[in-house]
């Protein structure tokens, strides 16, 4: 099984959100170039845009899971379910290690938002916010699917 949680969670640690760390630690796997990668998740952090909805980590999960093993045809309902099906069992496994897949609720918070500005990447927001381990968490998830999936 390849192991993308280190990589994940050094990406967060150079400063990409969490959305960017996860998605971006499968380049490999979906064959984006690292560039649009970033790119395209970078909409994703702080539960999307600092709106503190779904955790960034999980939305990069999802986008991996959708290039790996999403669908492409709108009328191919079955497919689709399947999908759905799957992007459920992942948020499942996520919420059942870390209590919640909502960012907010994750970091504590009782508001909605901080506003658009991110917080500045000092040592104590590495030691405030458990951000990196929820990286971690939906790469590893993200790994045993993967490894699943080649098994069968």
């Amino acid at each position: 099984m390849k192991n993308h949680q280190e990589r994940a969670v050094s990406l967060f640690n150079e400063g990409y959100n969490c959305a960017q760390a996860v998605f971006a630690a499968f380049c490999d796997e979906t064959r984006m170039d690292f560039d649009t990668a970033v790119k395209l998740s970078s909409s994703f952090g702080g539960g999307m845009g600092r709106l503190r909805e779904v955790c960034g980590a999980v939305s990069g999960m999802f986008m991996a899971a959708g290039l790996l093993y999403g669908y492409n045809d709108p009328k191919d309902t079955e497919a689709k379910k399947q999908h759905y099906t799957l992007i459920q069992k992942l948020a499942a496994k996520f919420k059942e290690k870390n209590g919640s897949i909502v960012c907010r609720e994750l970091l504590g918070l009782d508001h909605k938002h901080d506003g658009p500005a991110p917080e500045a990447r000092t040592v104590a927001y590495y030691k405030k916010r458990p951000c990196a381990e929820y990286v971690r968490c939906a790469a590893e998830i993200l790994d045993e699917l993967i490894a699943e999936k080649e098994n069968t």
